[in-house]
């Protein structure tokens, strides 16, 4: 049997994107750097869901883009940003694929955030049509 890490260099995992029906906020210390109605939800097999917010809806007068760069075999190569605010500062905390691979066009012009350095919080819209009734 060989290691999974060579089975996953050789055959990528499945890459599934969808809209995230809700409002994700991100934030560093006590200052928002995104907030959006309008993420996508990046799922790939082995790893956790990641949030991707469209640029437009991130303060990148926060940020600073870095030399930091990564390559994944379905998405292509991400680029790094640093984050400074509120008297702090943290490096790679934002990466995005400005020009994905074909499987990763739906999260061009989106960034990502380190879970590990931001506090990203997801609230789920309110579906008002299986709300129960409360009588007042």
């Amino acid at each position: 049997m060989q290691p999974l890490a060579a089975n996953s260099a050789r055959h990528p995992s499945a890459l599934t994107i969808s809209p995230f029906n809700g409002t994700v906020t991100v934030r560093f210390s006590d200052a928002i750097i995104a907030s959006t109605e309008r993420a996508k939800v990046v799922y790939e097999e082995g790893h956790d869901p990641v949030f991707y917010i469209p640029f437009e809806d991130i303060y990148f007068e926060l940020l600073e883009k870095t030399n930091t760069t990564t390559r994944c075999p379905l998405k292509g190569t991400a680029s790094y940003w640093r984050v400074q605010a509120v008297g702090g500062a943290a490096d790679d905390f934002m990466w995005a694929y400005e020009t994905p691979d074909t499987p990763a066009l739906a999260i061009a012009r989106h960034g990502a955030f380190d879970p590990d350095k931001a506090r990203i919080d997801a609230d789920p819209a309110e579906d008002k049509r299986h709300r129960p009734h409360t009588p007042e």
